[in-house]
């Protein structure tokens, strides 16, 4: 996978996330507020998280 493909799946995952939360009756607007900020913090280390899950050739299995 590369990095664009792992963005666009990430960018969709959390996308899908909060349009749960936004539809679920049982989240306060507050809630909703400080969960949608995680969430965007989230999508900011993307680059991170990829970096930390794809495997390195220089590293043997």
């Amino acid at each position: 996978m590369t990095s664009e493909e792992f963005e666009a799946n990430y960018t969709q995952t959390l996308d899908t996330i909060l349009e749960a939360l936004a539809n679920s009756s049982e989240v306060k607007p507050e809630k909703f507020y400080s969960l949608a900020c995680v969430i965007e913090n989230l999508r900011y280390f993307s680059p991170v998280f990829y970096g930390a899950i794809k495997p390195s050739e220089d590293k043997p299995l």
